[in-house]
């Protein structure tokens, strides 16, 4: 099978955009469309879910190569949200996208690989987010398993909220606390390098801070990086051209709200407002990369 960088850079290619869109799916944001047609209860909100999300899948599969769900979302509903999240992976996959489980998972050992086979084997992740602060034996369970079902990792390294500083930015005699977790996700990352030059382990690093953006770029020459803090978050496309090589690769900008929820709640033209959205964005974007 094809690597996970290989397929990602090829996916963006095709899409002629770095553009990934996170499902973040609120009952409160929802178009009246959608939420005045289910029940408020675990099951009728997950339904519901279910519902917009595919929706958008379908909406904006012609502007962007990936997408995110955030995994709380549907966990909190209980065993019918995990459902709605396992169609919607499926849905994801039969469209030709590829897809980031947001899930910020770590714990060790056998707590850690179960973590990882929910990912991999039950969702078919192509890829999963995980905090990297219990050490290498606590990611290695993850690694091991990605590389088994020939997925990825997006490791947090720098995030894009505004209390990240307060550990993230600790010194060290290494440097700050982020950049030396930098150094170690290249080392993890390098161990399998795709025809691309990339590893499949990757970076979450927020637009928030270009320079910063900059600098690990330079301090993780061979990981593809996350971009999280794009548009609602008050990213630029400029503030996001440091996480990307000479080339013009290596790197995918996640945008949620700003793509999802684009509309007011009675708004009958929401699905317009959805595609205008994601067509934007794929375009400013687009200008990063080369084709």
């Amino acid at each position: 099978m094809i690597h996970f960088t290989d397929r990602l850079i090829n996916g963006i290619r095709t899409k002629q955009s770095p553009l990934c869109v996170g499902l973040d799916p609120r009952w409160e944001n929802l178009p009246h469309a959608i939420s005045q047609l289910h029940a408020t209860t675990q099951k009728g909100r997950a339904a519901a879910y279910e519902a917009f999300c595919i929706r958008v899948l379908e909406l904006v599969q012609p502007y962007t190569a990936i997408v995110k769900p955030q995994s709380a979302f549907f966990e909190v509903l209980g065993a019918p949200g995990h459902q709605a999240m396992e169609k919607i992976i499926d849905k994801a996959h039969a469209l030709g996208l590829m897809v980031i489980l947001d899930a910020k998972r770590n714990d060790i050992a056998s707590t850690a690989t179960a973590y990882a086979e929910s990912a991999f084997v039950q969702l078919k992740a192509d890829a999963l987010t995980i905090n990297p602060y219990l050490g290498r034996d606590a990611v290695e369970p993850f690694i091991a398993e990605a590389r088994k079902h020939h997925a990825g990792l997006y490791v947090l390294v720098r995030t894009s909220n505004p209390g990240a500083r307060q550990f993230q930015d600790l010194k060290t005699d290494l440097g700050k606390v982020h950049e030396v977790v930098a150094r170690a996700v290249n080392d993890w990352s390098r161990e399998n390098l795709s025809v691309s030059g990339f590893g499949d382990i990757g970076a979450v690093v927020g637009a928030t801070s270009p320079q910063e953006l900059a600098h690990l770029r330079k301090l993780m020459p061979q990981v593809p990086f996350l971009v999280p803090g794009y548009g609602a978050q008050g990213g630029s496309a400029v503030d996001c051209q440091g996480a990307f090589n000479a080339q013009g690769i290596g790197a995918v900008i996640n945008s949620s709200r700003g793509i999802t929820f684009p509309f007011k709640l009675d708004d009958y033209q929401w699905e317009e407002k959805i595609v205008k959205a994601a067509r934007q964005a794929s375009v400013e974007l687009a200008s990063l990369t080369s084709n």
